[in-house]
């Protein structure tokens, strides 16, 4: 059997996530992947995907895995699956790996970027890809703050919780922190080892505060050390949000 890794790029607006959820009749970018690739290889495909991005997330970069006997060539999936797809996702490339590859434990890093829209008005075209902010941010704040996330911290009060899933350690590594302008777009970039559930939702959403000046930059590491959800900004909404890339 072949193990087989595929780049994706998809437009989440339409999804209830990546994840599959089976039983449920809600639609899922994994579920897309799935059916089309079963509907190619003639075998019963299940794909593992690098992260499980939320309703209404998009990703330029998701990167999964899956095993098959099919004779594709491995290169070939990225032509082969375009008919299968629906035009919102994309196979940006594809290639073979070693039997023992996982596309979710073996990544040693992934970059986000989330993009708010700062106007008075907004870009119907930005409506779902980017945050509106009908303001004016103080940027320079902002970048100020974003740089006491940088370094490995305990980030409890950044995620959302899923009783479910209870969790054990909330301690993640943020190697990469950046914020751009151009325009009326403002770009977050976030880059680390992982990430927890919401987690840049919830840093985005306490930076726009820092931009709005409701709170201040070097308030932040007493807000990491406190480890306390309420305190942290809101959750931003999803469609701001991009899974940009996978690193391994």
């Amino acid at each position: 059997m072949a193990n087989i890794r595929l780049r994706v790029a998809y437009d989440g607006t339409c999804y209830h996530g990546f994840q599959s959820q089976r039983g449920t009749g809600l639609a899922t970018v994994q579920e897309c992947l799935e059916k089309a690739l079963t509907a190619l290889t003639g075998d019963e495909v299940q794909v593992t995907g690098a992260g499980r991005t939320d309703a209404g997330v998009h990703a330029l970069g998701q990167v999964v895995n899956f095993h098959t006997g099919s004779a594709i060539p491995p290169d070939r999936y990225v032509y082969a699956a375009r008919a299968r797809l629906p035009r919102d996702i994309v196979v940006r490339d594809s290639r073979l790996q070693p039997e023992d590859f996982h596309a979710r434990f073996d990544a040693k890093g992934k970059i986000y970027r989330y993009f708010f829209y700062c106007h008075r008005g907004m870009n119907p075209f930005f409506r779902h890809y980017a945050c509106h902010v009908p303001e004016s941010l103080d940027v320079e704040a902002m970048r100020r703050g974003a740089a006491h996330f940088l370094g490995a911290h305990d980030f409890e009060g950044f995620c959302a919780k899923d009783p479910a899933v209870p969790m054990r350690d909330y301690t993640r590594t943020v190697w990469r922190m950046q914020i751009r302008a151009k325009g009326p777009l403002l770009v977050l970039t976030v880059g680390g080892n992982g990430f927890l559930w919401n987690m840049v939702r919830i840093i985005g959403g306490t930076l726009l505060e820092v931009g709005t000046k409701k709170r201040a930059p070097d308030s932040i590491p007493e807000l990491i050390l406190s480890k306390k959800r309420a305190l942290a900004g809101k959750t931003l909404p999803p469609q701001g949000l991009f899974l940009w890339q996978v690193q391994y």
